[in-house]
């Protein structure tokens, strides 16, 4: 008869078993359950295989006209005429006739010379003129005579031609003395040192007492000239070149090849209120900024423009009608760094296009490749799409030149 221990082992060994076949059987009855509930719901892939919905974007017409093109260049003001008064003559200086910083005229004096010495040296010459004039007078007298002799040969031929030769020298010295007079006025008037242009006057270097000497090395004072006044441009050679060829194949139309128009932006960012005109090109190129130097003349009735003030001036280079102006948010880049902009066609499908941008003109640039007039460039929500996506456009009115 087996004893309870050996009773109990079959017990165990069969118990474990049995639960190992229990739990197979439950998650057979789950997946079954689960297998059910799949069935019992709709198929999702035929739901999603269709096409997607349209992606919302904004869009500017492209459109061709018309566009002045104008380029932004650094620069500095230069006075037009600056003149260093110095004095002709020596002297001491007796006053100053003007106020410092004030506007003259062309011949206004400006400083007084002691007067006297030069005053005397002028009727010190008068007077030898007036003794050569007398001598004269008796030269012409005695050859008188000697011709009267002459003719009845009272005289011999040699006293006529001493005579003669005597009269030619006093005429000779007479007009020496004129020309000595002529200096002494001149120096006399010198005395006045007055201002050879009209503009304004800076700080005196010399005061009233100070001696001064004939053509000195320190100016009495300088006298700038603001009306009108010079710009002076720095625009890079390779620009100016561009510039020229535009010119030449006629996609940029001047009125003249020579003169252009511009506007200057002062360094508190207002625009100087009158328009200026270019003058003139230098011919050589500098080495070291690669860069030639652009004259322009703006009129200064206000004398709001002095010399050395930094400037930028807007230089209306010419017209075009060979180019279109995409907005500037409109313009990406590629891994190439090649500007490209994104097309919306006529199926409304997104297009890549790639684009040659020859200048920023305002917040737009003007491109000369890529696009065509009529042409649907995004300017909003590009950062959704790609290139065959298709699209609903909202069209938003073009841009105005230059915005």
């Amino acid at each position: 008869m087996p004893s309870p221990s050996d009773a109990l082992r079959p017990h165990r060994r069969t118990d474990r078993p049995s639960g190992r076949r229990r739990l197979p059987a439950a998650t057979a009855g789950l997946l079954l359950t689960a297998l059910a509930a799949c069935e019992d719901q709709p198929p999702r892939a035929a739901a999603s295989s269709g096409p997607p919905a349209p992606i919302a974007v904004t869009v500017v017409t492209l459109e061709r006209r018309e566009i002045p093109v104008a380029s932004v260049l650094p620069g500095r003001t230069a006075a037009s005429r600056v003149a260093e008064v110095r004095p002709q003559v020596g002297g001491v200086l007796q006053e100053r006739l003007f106020t410092e910083g004030q506007s003259v005229a062309a011949g206004q004096p400006l400083f007084q010379i002691a007067p006297a010495p030069f005053e005397a040296a002028l009727r010190r010459a008068e007077a030898a003129l007036a003794r050569n004039e007398a001598a004269e007078r008796a030269a012409l007298g005695t050859v008188g005579r000697q011709r009267a002799l002459a003719r009845v040969q009272a005289v011999s031929e040699q006293n006529l031609e001493n005579a003669e030769a005597n009269l030619r020298q006093i005429q000779a010295d007479i007009t020496s003395a004129r020309a000595a007079v002529e200096t002494a006025r001149i120096d006399l008037g010198y005395t006045r040192v007055a201002s050879p242009i009209a503009g304004r006057t800076g700080r005196a270097a010399v005061t009233a007492g100070a001696l001064v000497t004939a053509n000195q090395a320190t100016p009495l004072v300088t006298v700038t000239q603001l009306d009108p006044i010079f710009v002076d441009l720095t625009q890079p050679a390779a620009a100016l070149l561009q510039q020229r060829r535009e010119v030449a194949s006629g996609a940029l139309r001047r009125a003249s090849a020579d003169r252009a128009t511009a506007r200057l932006l002062l360094e508190d960012g207002s625009e100087y209120p009158h328009a200026g005109e270019v003058q003139f090109s230098e011919v050589i190129v500098d080495q070291g900024t690669g860069s030639v130097t652009i004259r322009a003349v703006f009129p200064n009735p206000d004398q709001m423009l002095l010399p050395g003030m930094f400037v930028r001036a807007r230089v209306e280079e010419g017209v075009t009608d060979r180019s279109i102006l995409v907005p500037q948010r409109a313009v990406q880049r590629t891994l190439r760094g090649e500007p490209m902009a994104l097309v919306v066609n006529a199926e409304n499908v997104v297009e890549q296009r790639v684009l040659r941008a020859s200048r920023a003109i305002g917040n737009d640039w003007l491109v000369t490749e890529g696009v065509s007039p009529g042409d649907r460039v995004v300017i909003e929500g590009f950062q959704r799409i790609r290139p065959g996506d298709r699209v609903r456009a909202t069209e938003r009115p073009a841009p105005q030149t230059g915005s």
